[in-house]
């Protein structure tokens, strides 16, 4: 072996380069030694961790599930009046001038105008929160989970068909919010 062979490992280094011997270090720009990876740049600390940009698919959903409740609770609300109606009409019909009839319509017509009162309550409250989902904060998520769990006990106790479908939203509502990515969102840094 002579010292000119350019395949010689023990060799001069042919041309102008100079690399680093053994137990020099190596000088920037070049590549990385073996054994550990480089570690990715140092991103600058702004006090708040990252949240999520956009809202999730979770939480759009339970938005939009909330503004289906308040269309129902306006159907809702119309039917109840018409029912009002209908118990006030009766009450002047001479045929059913009678003393339990009347007993019976005044108690009606007060329960209609008592879940009338629940049901504009429900609405504006279904509506709010469904404004604040864009804006976030934990009290938004934890007045969705307290709306959505009254919704549930109001609509188990007095059940009729549609309420299943009311039931099966708020469920819903209440895993979507729930869920890491839902808390992720509303505990955001806003700013």
């Amino acid at each position: 072996m002579s010292f000119g062979d350019p395949n010689n490992p023990y060799g001069q280094p042919q041309g102008g380069q100079q690399q680093p011997g053994y137990g020099y270090p190596q000088q920037q720009g070049q590549q990385p030694g073996y054994g550990y990876p480089q570690a990715p740049p140092v991103q600058p600390y702004s006090g708040y961790p990252a949240g999520p940009q956009e809202m999730p698919g979770g939480v759009k959903a339970a938005r939009v599930m909330m503004w289906v409740i308040a269309g129902l609770q306006v159907v809702g609300i119309v039917l109840l009046g018409l029912g009002v109606a209908a118990v006030s009409k009766l009450k002047e019909d001479p045929e059913l001038q009678t003393e339990g009839f009347d007993a019976f319509a005044d108690f009606s017509s007060g329960v209609l105008y008592a879940l009338i009162a629940l049901a504009i309550v429900y609405l504006v409250a279904s509506i709010a929160l469904a404004l604040q989902c864009g804006k976030g904060g934990s009290g938004a998520r934890i007045g969705i989970i307290v709306y959505a769990s009254i919704g549930l006990l109001l609509s188990i106790y007095p059940f009729f068909p549609l309420s299943i479908v009311h039931i099966v939203l708020l469920i819903l509502i209440i895993v979507f919010v729930a869920k890491q990515d839902g808390t992720a969102w509303f505990k955001r840094p806003r700013h």
